[in-house]
């Protein structure tokens, strides 16, 4: 049986290095599993109870939960926007914790990796992802950090797959996700 990781990046811009990061974990990906990067989190409108209604939810965020309903675990990448997580990867959280009690989230293994131009690679948004994904429902698997400083000169030129250190690093994340996601499937 296959392991399926779905990735939500939270930039939205075309060549977010976070976006290149998800890349590489597509191809990345080992043997029996795979990492899917889901598109279409700028659609999803905020989060608003009002429209959160069954029968008449909006398309792009009843996307967004059946692509976590279906998925093993969830592997998000985020920049760090003036110290904290961008509204869009935000508000993709506030969609899936609910409706509640029966969230898509639903203690599903979750990490949060990234990189930002500052020199502790979005550490702060990511801690603070972490923190939301707990809340909503996720089974935040905390051991598993990677943070990338520097990232509009480290990949000015190189693609973070064609990075060794970044490889060898992402590799190693998606391995741990990978062990987490199957294992209720072994139990």
């Amino acid at each position: 049986m296959s392991v399926r990781i779905l990735a939500l990046v939270g930039s939205l811009r075309a060549g977010s290095h976070n976006r290149q990061l998800a890349e590489a974990a597509v191809k990345l990906a080992p043997e029996g599993s795979e990492i899917v990067v889901h598109e279409g989190l700028a659609e999803i409108p905020f989060y608003n109870e009002d429209i959160d209604v069954e029968g008449t939810v909006p398309a792009a965020a009843g996307r967004l939960r059946e692509a976590v309903s279906g998925a093993d675990a969830l592997l998000l990448f985020t920049p760090e926007y003036n110290g904290t997580i961008p509204a869009v990867l935000k508000n993709a959280i506030d969609w899936l914790s609910r409706p509640f009690g029966a969230a898509p989230l639903g203690d599903k293994p979750v990490a949060v990796i990234g990189t930002a131009y500052g020199q502790y690679g979005g550490v702060w948004a990511q801690d603070e992802a972490r923190k939301a994904l707990g809340i909503a429902g996720g089974k935040v698997v905390e051991d598993i950090k990677l943070s990338i400083p520097g990232s509009v000169t480290r990949f000015a030129e190189i693609h973070p797959a064609d990075d060794s250190e970044v490889v060898e690093q992402l590799t190693e994340v998606i391995v741990r996700l990978n062990s987490h996601a199957a294992a209720p499937a072994a139990a």
